[in-house]
């Protein structure tokens, strides 16, 4: 084991050895595989490069070099070209400050039987007077950064739960492409986190309509982490058990503090340290390049090997498709308000 694994306990560190075919001996090898590729992406400026940070996305795909790269490319230019999102990407920022207090997202004190951490949305609490769409989203992604530094939860991931009770057609409405896409961009696309599911609970028609038309564009591995119970808990409880689940969905612990992470966030007045301007992005090629590797020097000299894929440049097909479709769920659930 090297340092690099510090904090993982044995099971874990069997767990990403037969999952994520993590292995100690080569570990920094393969880091400095996905660090040569910077190279390949002048325009995308890396702010960081380092050993630990690097790792995060290996775990994420599975040490696959090349998909590794582009997750870390995708993370560092979604925040290149959403600038405005990350200005203020800290708890104290008042939109994101009011979203965590208001639960988003929550974090539940046990982890599963998998060693993931839980997390839980209840959608009505938004109170649109008062923060975004784009503030919950921004809160979200802070909170995974703050989680992600756990090298456990890298390895065992998350689950969500959304609990779409009393959540309005007027709130509905404001669900548009352009939202949807950000969100799917900067979670899925974008961040060094592996989701194990996605539960929907007591979820109306017209979010059980949306996801109906937005399904057959996703991918197999996505739809088959995705489950919806609408009142039916004890569904639920057959993945989670409900010895570590709040009342409010059907579990033996006491009803959620919507509060709880907001004043772990608050309390250690967590923020992204990075920072997140138009310099910041203008990193010198030769500042990158003091940390490859010589062979690298020589091996993308002559090309670049970055691009192929489902880069932000070009969001996959899917999204297109979504975007088209998505407009005619809008404009009925305007017309029901």
């Amino acid at each position: 084991m090297t340092h690099l694994q510090a904090g993982l306990s044995p099971e874990t560190l069997e767990k990403a050895r037969l999952e994520l075919n993590e292995n100690p001996d080569t570990l920094h090898q393969d880091i400095q595989e996905v660090r040569d590729m910077v190279i390949t992406r002048p325009d995308i400026g890396f702010l960081r490069t380092d050993d630990a940070f690097i790792l995060r996305f290996l775990r994420a795909r599975k040490f696959h070099h090349f998909e590794a790269f582009r997750l870390l490319a995708q993370y560092f230019e979604y925040r290149q070209q959403n600038l405005d999102m990350f200005k203020s990407f800290k708890a104290t920022d008042p939109g994101i400050k009011q979203a965590l207090k208001d639960g988003f997202p929550g974090g539940l004190a046990n982890l599963d039987h998998y060693g993931r951490k839980i997390l839980v949305l209840f959608a009505a609490n938004w109170d649109q007077s008062r923060y975004t769409l784009v503030d919950i989203l921004r809160a979200i992604l802070l909170s995974l950064e703050a989680m992600i530094e756990d090298p456990e939860l890298q390895v065992n991931g998350f689950v969500l739960i959304i609990d779409w009770s009393n959540f309005t057609f007027k709130q509905a409405s404001k669900l548009t492409p352009s939202m949807l896409r950000l969100a799917i961009e900067g979670l899925q696309d974008s961040f060094p986190a592996r989701f194990g599911g996605i539960h929907f609970v007591n979820q109306p028609w017209y979010i059980h309509a949306l996801y109906t038309v937005i399904r057959p564009f996703l991918k197999e591995k996505t739809r088959k982490r995705i489950f919806l119970h609408g009142n039916n808990l004890n569904s639920l409880h057959q993945l989670i058990h409900p010895e570590i689940l709040p009342s409010e969905f059907g579990g033996m612990l006491p009803p959620y503090d919507m509060g709880t992470w907001a004043r772990t966030l608050l309390d250690h007045e967590y923020d992204d340290d990075s920072e997140y301007n138009v310099d910041s992005y203008s990193m010198p090629v030769k500042e990158v390049e003091k940390e490859l590797s010589p062979k690298s020097m020589k091996r993308y000299a002559g090309g670049d090997c970055g691009r192929s894929g489902t880069g932000m440049g070009g969001a996959p097909q899917v999204y297109h498709q979504v975007l088209y479709i998505f407009p005619i769920f809008s404009f009925c659930v305007c017309i029901a308000v």
